[in-house]
Parts: structure tokens; sequence; C-alpha cells
């Protein structure tokens, strides 16, 4: 069955992420859990497992660690900005994991000693890391940006700690341990990436930047990040350039579809639930959908 095709020009299946594998520690606003089981279709319809899959906007890392643990791509390129972010990810692929797993398991979570903690100054990387994931699973809908408040009354009143599932966060760390070998980070520009990879016809690229455009789009980027800025008729001038496979995710705005085209790339919609569970259109983006 095509995941798309031409007479069926929305997808209105909503993927229950519950039954997607957990694989990263973070919770991540606009996470991509619910697209993995398209993620599956679109690589395995391709005519040869991509040498390399790269994610110019590495962020929570969901798609390309699928990739990596179910073995879509002989190699794994994933690029982050932010430096807190970038610091939980070199942390995690590095020797330094067992550290920040133990800490993870080891610390007490409540008000006081979650804002002592992140009111330190990191010493160094691996310290870093541990407050960015803090930070991530205490505050408000994960957000890292500036201004971001802890949790107060958490899930099902159980405050701050209604995130910190100490035991399976420290299980997630310990795992991605086993497809670091496959997965090189990279912290720095996505378009520089971009810019390396494109005429790479073996190569996947999956590109969600954090980031909204188009007057009708939620703007959530400017809330929800640190680095909220991004220049778009330049990634998709970039994107419409690359010489191996695409999908890009974004808000289903005008002004992105005009982009698109303009650019030769192709649009579909697909249906997902956000945070709020409710059912929302995002828009898909790539060489081609029709995918049989």
């Amino acid at each position: 069955m095509p995941l798309w095709t031409t007479e069926a020009p929305d997808v209105d299946l909503v993927v229950n992420v519950a039954q997607i594998p957990q694989r990263s520690p973070f919770r991540y606003p606009g996470g991509k859990t619910w697209l993995v089981p398209h993620l599956r279709k679109w690589l395995n319809s391709l005519p040869a497992k991509p040498k390399r899959f790269i994610e110019p906007f590495g962020g929570g890392g969901i798609i390309s660690l699928t990739v990596a643990f179910e073995n879509l791509a002989d190699e794994v390129i994933m690029v982050e900005l932010d430096q807190d972010v970038a610091s939980l990810w070199q942390t995690m692929l590095s020797d330094e994991c067992e550290w920040l797993a133990e800490k993870v398991t080891n610390f007490d979570v409540s008000p006081e000693s979650v804002r002592a903690e992140l009111a330190v100054k990191p010493v160094d990387r691996k310290h870093q890391a541990f407050q960015t994931l803090l930070r991530n699973r205490t505050s408000h809908g994960g957000i890292l940006a500036p201004g971001s408040g802890v949790l107060k009354n958490g899930e099902n009143g159980k405050g701050i700690s209604s995130r910190w599932y100490a035991q399976t966060l420290a299980k997630r760390i310990r795992n991605i341990q086993y497809v670091r070998e496959k997965i090189t980070f990279i912290e720095g520009d996505g378009f520089e990436i971009i810019r390396q990879y494109a005429d790479d016809k073996t190569a996947a690229f999956f590109v969600d930047p954090p980031y909204t455009a188009g007057r009708n789009g939620k703007r959530a980027g400017t809330r929800l990040y640190t680095h909220n800025e991004l220049d778009h008729e330049e990634l998709f001038s970039y994107a419409g350039k690359i010489s191996g496979d695409l999908l890009m995710t974004y808000d289903n705005a005008d002004e992105v579809i005009q982009m698109a085209t303009r650019n030769g790339l192709s649009t579909q919609t697909i249906s997902m639930k956000n945070t709020h569970h409710a059912t929302m259109k995002e828009l898909i983006i790539g060489h081609n959908l029709a995918w049989a």
C-alpha cells in the first residue's frame, strides 16, 4: 500500500505514539514520534538503503535514533546548533554516558533540588548535559528557551517529578550506547551540512527545523527554542538542490507551500496529534511523495 497517493491527498490515520518505541530521553516540543511509522515507509520505499541519513536540525533526535536502531541507513549524521542540546547528545554518545545515567538515577528531584542544580554554572560538558536534561524534563512543555518555568502541578498532581522517570531515562541513555558507532554528531550549522552533502545521491535528508514559517503558522519557535530564527527561503532553496532523497515537515501554511513549489518540491498533508491531543494537519515536503 502506498503511503500517499494522488487519489487520496490526505493521510487521515493518526499514529498512536504510545505504540512507538520511546528512544530519546528528551521531552521535546514539536517532537516527531508520531512520524516514525511514515519514516519507515519512506526509507523502505527507496531503491537502496541510504548510505547516510542526515538530520540537520537534530533536536530531540527520535528520528535519527529510529534510523540508527532499526538499521534504516548505514550511517546517521545528526546536527544541532544549540550548545545545551548538543552537550547532551555529545555526552550520551561518549564514554561519559554511564556517568550521566548514574547521575540521573541518583538525583533526588524536588523543587528545591532542581532550582539549586540549575542555579549552578556547569563545570564541564557532562554537567551541562545533565542540567539540560533536568531542565527539559522539569520545565513546562520541555521548553529549554530562557524564561521557561518549572512544573508545579505536573501529571496527576505529581508536581515537578511527574516527567522525571529516572530509571526509564537512564535506560534510554544507556541504550544509545548500542548505536553510537552508527551516529556522527556535529554541533554546528544545519545549513552547512545540507550544502556539504547536497550532491550525495546516496544520502537521505530529514529536515525539521524548530522554527515555524508563515503568517498563519504557530510561531511556536520564538517561545520554545533558544535559536528560533531561520531564513526559510534559503532553506527551501538548498532543499530543492538536494540530489538524494528528502523529507521535510512544516506547519501547514500557504507561504510554506508556495516556497516548496517555487523550488520544485511536492507537498502533502498528514494527520497528527499535538501535545494537547488535538488532531492537526502537518505538512510533508519532498521530491516525490507518491511512494509505492
